[in-house]
């Protein structure tokens, strides 16, 4: 894209804040600061409110079909711009152009998948019991919906949402994470051009979350919260959401268990990892935070990931050859050395990595530590960071137990090669997906979510449309 938008995008229009404030955007490989973008304040977050309320209705008759090609061109930009897309992505958020380039078409086929969800909004009818009176039923948009988005995959969760919520009929107020509003703000300029109705879907980017977001879910003319975040906000979120009883949906941390037994396919399981654990450089909700490795293979699986672990080039994410770009901020990464900090002092080795390079930037190498202390402080705080931690186990009730022992229920990854076993496992495990065999679970045409403090509803999928809609039941009569 030649111009980046810096402003609020609010009613089809870009504006300033209204108090004139701004915020910085920085490069996370450097530390130096990229542009800066609009402040949103009260007063903004009020006229972004007002104009989703005043463009629900008309959009909400708007044809599925009308709605399904806004979508459709929307993909096929955003397919086009994948190189500019992805360089902005990388500038603001650190992962090396080969994810970011990843994460471009994931975005877009959220588009692709909701643009076929839009025409297939279905309804029913049938005779009730007492034979004398006919259900109908309808779907109808849930109205103006708050979307707020984090940092690490600023463009796939901003099309995750606004995808189903614009087949639906809904309108919007985005509120993207302040660390990577560029990408929302190129969004939505996509989507005006591909012909979103003004009005139809508000950008606000803030430094005062709460601020801009507090009054809107007290107000009661949101009638919808989606929200991927950490627990420790959505639980505030939740708080919030009650007094006006605001439909929610919520995708929250988690603790990934990744589970290897003894008849594991060890090239399997170690790709798996790879996967499971360095993709967006470990931030992510479904990384592998705890290795549960069969003692039979423990010490041959930590080699093996140790050497694919330290092979891997550290670097800005824009250079070429580089497979690890840096942290989000220096704080996201004081909290990583920290973490490894205390599981070394409670007796981990150390088989890679551990130690911060010298030079600018958030950078924190790829690190494997083995024969991690269950007490260890990273076994119960989601690292968000390159590091693998193996424990050991023996049996397969202790390492479920083991494996179930958290408040989070977001993914778990199982490698064996016994189907029954496969089964039987997985149907175990306290989680909302489970990799079986593999690293990945991420698809838009699978429901994507998590059970305990992981969130509430899911994304994505046939059944990802569902949290944007509610039903009507019309009674008739028959004499």
């Amino acid at each position: 894209m030649t111009h980046t938008p810096t402003q609020l995008f609010i009613g089809g229009a870009w504006l300033d804040a209204a108090d004139g404030a701004t915020m910085p955007v920085d490069d996370p490989a450097t530390g130096e600061i990229l542009c800066h973008v609009a402040d949103a304040g009260p007063k903004d977050a009020k006229l972004a409110e007002e104009a989703a309320v005043q463009a629900q209705e008309e959009w909400a008759r708007t044809a599925p079909r009308v709605r399904s090609e806004i979508l459709r061109r929307a993909y096929e930009i955003i397919v086009e711009r994948t190189d500019e897309l992805a360089h902005l992505m990388t500038s603001e958020m650190g992962k090396p152009l080969a994810e970011a380039r990843g994460e471009v078409a994931y975005a877009a086929e959220f588009f692709r998948w909701f643009s076929e969800e839009a025409v297939r909004i279905d309804g029913g009818h049938a005779t009730l019991p007492d034979g004398r009176n006919r259900m109908l039923l309808s779907r109808r948009p849930v109205g103006p919906c708050l979307l707020i988005t984090p940092w690490n995959f600023p463009l796939a969760m901003g099309t995750r949402k606004i995808g189903p919520a614009v087949a639906a009929g809904c309108t919007m107020v985005l509120k993207p994470a302040p660390q990577t509003p560029l990408s929302s703000l190129a969004l939505a300029a996509i989507l005006k051009e591909a012909g979103l109705p003004d009005g139809v879907l508000n950008v606000v980017t803030t430094s005062r979350a709460g601020e801009v977001c507090e009054p809107l879910l007290r107000g009661g003319r949101m009638r919808k919260l989606s929200f991927t975040g950490s627990t420790a906000v959505g639980q505030l979120l939740l708080a919030q959401s009650a007094e006006a009883v605001v439909r929610t949906s919520m995708e929250l941390g988690g603790n990934a268990p990744f589970i290897v037994f003894e008849d594991a396919d060890l090239d399997k399981a170690v790709d798996g990892a790879m996967v499971a654990k360095m993709r967006n450089m470990g931030e992510a909700c479904t990384a592998a935070n705890r290795f549960f490795v069969h003692h039979s293979v423990t010490e041959e699986f930590g080699r093996r990931l140790a050497e694919r672990m330290g092979a891997l080039v550290v670097g800005p994410g824009t250079w070429d050859g580089v497979d690890v770009g840096p942290l989000i901020d220096k704080r996201g990464r004081a909290k990583v050395e920290e973490l490894v900090a205390d599981a070394v002092e409670r007796g981990a080795q150390v088989l890679v990595g551990g130690r911060i390079p010298e030079g600018p930037g958030s950078f924190y190498p790829p690190t494997v530590l083995a024969y991690v202390d269950p007490g260890s402080r990273l076994m119960d705080t989601e690292i968000f960071g390159p590091v693998a931690a193996i424990l050991t186990f023996d049996d397969e009730d202790e390492v479920i137990r083991r494996a179930n022992d958290t408040p989070w229920g977001l993914v778990g990854y199982v490698f064996t090669e016994g189907l029954d076993r496969a089964l039987r496992v997985s149907e175990r495990l306290e989680v909302g997906m489970v990799g079986l065999n593999t690293g990945l679970v991420s698809n838009p045409a699978a429901p994507f979510g998590g059970v305990k403090q992981s969130g509430l509803g899911r994304e994505g999928g046939r059944v990802g449309i569902d949290e944007f809609l509610d039903y009507q039941y019309l009674a008739v009569p028959v004499s």
